[in-house]
């Protein structure tokens, strides 16, 4: 069987009974079995939950037929959780040594959300430990490595998210992202991937890394599922405070397409570039107006960024102890140590003023950056990273160099405003290009507007990376 590769094509075979949820799980689950022992994108696989999941699914369709999919609205999803998010008696390990044999008792909000709208969960994909990470080599559990060619990172810190959907071992991905750990991962994979507005989605049950930083979003292969999953996963929980619903209209008829010049500096690669302005291009041919606009403080985004997170890490990991769960504090890789120490060094006594507090400033400035340009555009266009994919190793003993990937993830973050990763294409080595589309927050109706435009536009079509044993 030919496992659907959208929401869409998976609820009509099963409405139309060419396949049941259970021959669903079978069919991928037997693609994990066969090919993630090379590409590491799971850390637990949960067939038995999936089992019981697919089962239900089963049931309801045979009781409620067509309503089922009306009542469900992710009726028959397979989904693959990034390993930060809780799942009730599943293992969460955050891809750390730390919480290696850690079983929740409860599941993550997005997690029972997607559970209560049908979806079926396949398992717990690889990350950098603690998300900390731009590449997925972070991992206390191995790297994850692309599909698109295995010798590449596949982006962090959601990397196994990003590699099961690449591989077509799951049709839905969570993940997190903090400085890119969403888009990245998408952008490197040939996915399309949602970083929400800053409170949109609840971040109750997924394992903190910074707070005023962490947003809760997904991966998908069409703008129409990513829509679909925010849908089920947005909205109050009455669990997290930062929590805010707001209604976004969209009323203008010729919309605005900005090109931040702080965007597009030198190192930028050339083949990066050239296909962000090309999608820039498609949307100026269909009506858009595009134009330059500056955001000059955006250019601190990365120096603040690597001061703001790294405090709120130390403050987030300061609870295991070793004492209530998990394992001991010397379990702890390199990764996290470095920025625990940062952080505690940049709220230190004589150094807070110096840092922190001159960060906070310039996050001010950025935040102010983003509103004034929002009066003059309704959408900003730029890569997402400034290189394609980069090897395996290539960057892990230079962590300035690693720090830099996220460049152009971090203005979303520090201004909580929605992005969306769109693929583009591939290079001329065959390595996945993409773009990032951001709007002013709560604007994800807009942005998943003008990703259905592009894919339209394109004819966009889901990929999947060839593999072989």
């Amino acid at each position: 069987m030919n496992i659907p590769l959208t929401i869409k094509k998976t609820q009509m075979g099963l409405k139309e009974k060419k396949f049941s949820a259970v021959e669903l799980v079978d069919a991928y689950l037997a693609r994990i079995n066969t090919f993630d022992k090379e590409l590491n994108s799971f850390i637990t696989v949960s067939d038995e939950h999936a089992y019981r999941e697919a089962g239900d699914v089963d049931k309801s369709i045979k009781e409620l037929g067509k309503e089922a999919f009306l009542k469900y609205p992710l009726l028959g999803v397979c989904v693959a959780h990034k390993d930060v998010f809780l799942t009730k008696s599943i293992r969460t390990t955050a891809a750390s040594k730390v919480l290696e044999n850690y079983i929740p008792a409860y599941s993550a909000t997005v997690v029972k959300k997607m559970a209560d709208a049908g979806s079926i969960t396949l398992g717990k994909t690889n990350c950098d430990a603690w998300a900390h990470g731009s590449s997925g080599e972070n991992s206390d559990f191995g790297p994850s490595k692309n599909p698109w060619d295995k010798e590449y990172v596949p982006g962090g810190s959601s990397s196994g998210s990003g590699v099961a959907l690449a591989a077509n071992f799951a049709l839905i991905a969570t993940g997190t992202d903090t400085c890119g750990s969403v888009r990245l991962p998408a952008n490197y994979c040939c996915l399309f991937g949602l970083k929400p507005t800053y409170g949109s989605v609840s971040r109750y049950g997924v394992v903190a890394m910074a707070s005023s930083l962490d947003s809760i979003g997904h991966l998908a292969r069409s703008t129409e599922d990513i829509e679909k999953v925010f849908l089920v996963t947005k909205g109050l929980d009455q669990k997290d405070s930062t929590l805010a619903e707001r209604n976004f209209q969209i009323s203008k008829t010729k919309l605005r397409l900005g090109i931040a010049k702080e965007f597009f500096t030198e190192g930028l690669d050339e083949e990066v570039k050239n296909s962000v302005l090309a999608s820039a291009n498609f949307f100026e041919k269909n009506g858009f107006e595009v134009k330059e606009v500056s955001m000059p403080y955006t250019k601190y985004g990365i120096s603040v960024y690597y001061i703001v997170q790294p405090a709120e890490v130390s403050s987030n990991l300061g609870r295991y102890d070793g004492i209530r769960y998990g394992g001991e504090r010397k379990r702890f890789a390199d990764e996290a140590k470095r920025r625990i120490m940062l952080g505690t060094y940049v709220l230190s006594s004589g150094y807070y003023d110096a840092y922190y507090l001159k960060a906070m400033k310039v996050r001010s400035k950025i935040i102010e950056d983003v509103q004034k340009v929002f009066e003059n555009v309704d959408v900003l266009i730029a890569p997402v990273t400034p290189t394609p994919p980069f090897k395996l190793g290539e960057k892990v003993n230079n962590p300035l160099k690693m720090y830099l990937t996220d460049i152009f993830a971090a203005t979303a973050n520090l201004s909580g405003i929605p992005s969306l990763a769109i693929p583009c294409g591939f290079t001329k080595t065959g390595l996945p290009l993409g773009f990032q589309l951001m709007g002013p927050k709560f604007s994800e109706p807009l942005l998943f507007k003008l990703g259905k435009l592009y894919e339209d536009w394109t004819n966009w079509k889901p990929k999947v990376a060839s593999l072989s044993t």
